[in-house]
């Protein structure tokens, strides 16, 4: 029987101005709903996209769609359908309701061999109309366009004057209906994306090791997805495929605006969890709590799944020490790494944890600058396996973007590996990060982050700082001496490029480091990072509150940034 007739569209160039201010970040451009709401803003940058890739390869390519689910979603993805065939894509693969993780549509492309894909995500910002959009563009190994190429969309986004749109609308069930759909020449194939995920994790995983921990009666876990769209790809794998019961997935449903809270998982943000876990917004153990009473592992998800925190039993484990003890543990306990592990990488302002495991093990560890595309070339090339940034982003080269269901299987493996049967007493989370601490030494980390700074003078401190560094060396910052500083710049080991302006570093003679760093995942003002790091190798030292610890490096640094007097800020919005 002959396939029908494809629908006839008619192909409207709309006449449009430039927008100031869409320059993607380390992740994409993100902006405010209201913003993005504006009349051909969504579509210039959308045009942008397009108008950054080769012609002829875009012509008749195949890409990949979805979004985190926040507010605008729908309305967005039916825009950039209307887009992609006006602008000759012969085929878009998406989620049901335009919905898949990001490491889902990055896993997606590559088994697709799909030309790319645009997901729309802020993703740990906030949701909702008064909230935050966003949107970027992965390439087809399925990692996040490299500079050139998102220099190039900031480049044609100040020049645009024409975008081309169907003026048709699709379907109403188009991106509901699970199945193939045409929308003119534009094929639309709507997949389960849970159920893909879930396979890509049973070639990693042993399914069945994890499914005997989950089974065991000493052992209880739980996982909150944070009203994000990590809920259907958490009920898929921990309660369809390894047996849980229902109560260890919470806030499963992605919502629009995230259920009202910040999708962000850390100890400020992520409340629900770490109460459950018996600890406060510093990590350390609420006083009064029946240790007893409390689950043996806890672990949180960000609004597109990407990221990841994880807990034991009124005990907080630093994104820092997680990448490297997963790295320490990997080739044993993780089938994918059983051939070995190729190399590991953090990002600079991740502490030197994974460079202990590096060395112990005889690993090459790569610092890269913060930002997933950094760790793509390195994986492309064979040269990484493992790595990690300490905003809670973990993963490995399965595929190109950091991985939060991952780095919780990587968990649960590592304790399966810890308890191999149920003869004995669980070995816990804090356990094992003791462990290695006795055996690596121990890297006292945390993050100051002072979020919606005035942007000028965030601008000002920095500054301020790039001039500090020039005669930093020898220095007194309280008892710590300085032996080094500058600001980090990347010179890529794979295509040589090179990215400057990387954050700004201060490294005491004792190993211990600050680092400054604007981020770019905000929308509105500035956000100003500040790191701070102590390494410890004494044994009666190894278990102290990282408070404590860290205190007179994080007094000197507040005194020697200058934040109060430049910014306003006498306290951090958050601590991590």
């Amino acid at each position: 029987m002959a396939a029908p007739a494809a629908q006839q569209l008619d192909i409207e160039v709309v006449q449009t101005k430039p927008f100031a201010g869409q320059k993607p970040g380390t992740s994409g451009l993100r902006k405010t709903v209201k913003e993005v709401q504006q009349e051909h803003y969504l579509a210039n940058f959308v045009q942008c996209i397009f108008d950054s890739l080769p012609a002829n390869e875009l012509t008749g390519s195949t890409l990949v769609l979805s979004g985190d689910g926040r507010f605008y979603n729908t309305e967005a993805a039916t825009l950039i359908l209307r887009m992609a065939v006006a602008n000759g894509v012969r085929k878009i693969i998406t989620g049901e309701n335009a919905i898949m993780s990001t490491p889902c549509v990055s896993g997606v492309i590559r088994s697709t061999k799909s030309y790319g894909g645009i997901i729309l995500t802020a993703s740990h910002n906030p949701g909702g109309p008064d909230a935050d959009f966003g949107i970027k563009y992965n390439c087809s190994n399925g990692g996040p366009a490299p500079e050139s190429l998102t220099d190039a969309m900031f480049a044609k986004s100040k020049t645009i004057t024409q975008y081309k749109i169907a003026k048709q609308k699709p379907s109403a069930d188009i991106l509901t209906k699970i199945g193939v759909q045409h929308f003119g020449s534009l094929e639309v194939e709507v997949i389960s994306a849970p159920a893909a995920y879930a396979e890509l994790m049973e070639s990693i995983f042993d399914f069945a090791g994890l499914r005997a921990l989950v089974a065991r009666k000493d052992f209880r876990f739980v996982y909150d997805a944070m009203n994000g769209v990590a809920g259907p790809f958490a009920r898929e794998i921990f309660l369809n495929k390894l047996g849980a019961s229902a109560e260890c997935v919470i806030n499963s449903v992605p919502k629009e605006d995230f259920g009202g809270c910040h999708p962000d998982p850390n100890l400020t943000y992520a409340e629900e969890l770490v109460k459950r876990m018996g600890v406060d917004a510093t990590g350390a153990p609420l006083p009064g709590v029946d240790p007893k009473s409390l689950p043996d592992f806890g672990a949180a998800a960000d609004g597109d799944a990407d990221r990841n925190m994880i807990l034991g039993r009124q005990f907080f484990v630093t994104p820092s020490d997680s990448v490297a003890i997963i790295a320490a543990n990997a080739q044993r306990a993780i089938p994918y790494f059983k051939g070995g592990v190729k190399g590991v990488a953090r990002s600079m302002p991740t502490s030197a944890a994974l460079d202990k495991v590096a060395a112990k093990l005889g690993l090459k560890c790569y610092e890269v600058p913060t930002g997933w595309k950094f760790f793509g070339n390195l994986m492309d090339a064979g040269s990484l396996s493992i790595c990690g940034e300490e905003s809670f982003g973990t993963g490995s080269d399965h595929i190109r973007e950091k991985d939060g269901v991952w780095a919780v299987l990587a968990w649960l493996s590592i304790l399966r590996l810890h308890n191999p049967d149920d003869s004995k007493p669980l070995v816990s989370v804090q356990e094992i990060v003791e462990q290695h601490w006795a055996l690596y030494g121990r890297n006292y980390y945390c993050r100051y982050d002072y979020e919606s700074v005035d942007s000028a003078a965030a601008a000002t401190l920095m500054a301020e700082l790039v001039k500090q560094t020039a005669a930093a060396k020898g220095s007194k910052w309280g008892s710590f001496t300085v032996a080094h500083a500058d600001e980090f710049t990347y010179t890529d080991p794979v295509d040589h490029s090179v990215s400057a302006h990387q954050g700004i570093r201060f490294l005491m003679e004792d190993g211990s480091r600050v680092i400054f760093r604007l981020s770019g995942t905000g929308s509105v003002g500035a956000t100003i990072r500040m790191y701070i790091e102590k390494y410890e190798t004494d044994g009666a030292k190894l278990l102290l509150p990282s408070a404590q610890a860290l205190k007179p490096l994080i007094e000197a640094a507040v005194e020697k940034c200058r934040m109060k007097e430049i910014c306003g800020r006498d306290k951090p919005t958050v601590i991590t």
